[in-house]
């Protein structure tokens, strides 16, 4: 039998969207304000979910306190009051990062947690980045 744990933490980030190979009208044609050349930021929920079996011996899917370590460590003490375009290097466009959309931060996201947990598990983000706004990335 299996189940699904989730853990949700908040971050405050800003960003610019902006695909530097596009001239500044081009960008503000498929950005909008978003591409604001002084930033703007969003208020982010993050609801990571672990899928798997219950283990028989503790009941769970997996200890969800080791689940809030690894959010807090991995996601929230790098992202929050950030500058995304500035302060990650997944998001430095300069050096190549990518585009900080809700589909890429979910990506990112998901990519720093993976490596920490077991591949028996299925992980999956989804990411608000308002309250009518969200994406969800699962890695597939």
């Amino acid at each position: 039998m299996n189940a699904t744990a989730v853990r949700k933490v908040s971050f405050n980030s800003a960003h610019r969207l902006f695909n530097p190979a596009w001239d500044m009208e081009t960008n503000d044609e498929v950005f909008g304000l978003c591409n604001n050349p002084n930033y703007h930021g969003h208020n982010y929920d993050l609801y990571v979910k672990v899928n798997g079996p219950i283990n028989p011996e503790t009941g769970y899917v997996m200890d969800l306190k080791k689940l809030k370590h690894l959010t807090e460590e991995l996601i929230t003490n790098r992202f929050d009051h950030a500058n995304l375009n500035l302060d990650i290097a997944e998001f430095n466009q300069e050096k190549g990062g990518l585009n900080p959309t809700a589909e890429n931060i979910a990506r990112v996201c998901w990519q720093l947690l993976r490596q920490h947990l077991d591949a028996k598990l299925k992980l999956s983000i989804v990411l608000y980045e308002t309250p009518r706004n969200y994406v969800e990335f699962d890695g597939e």
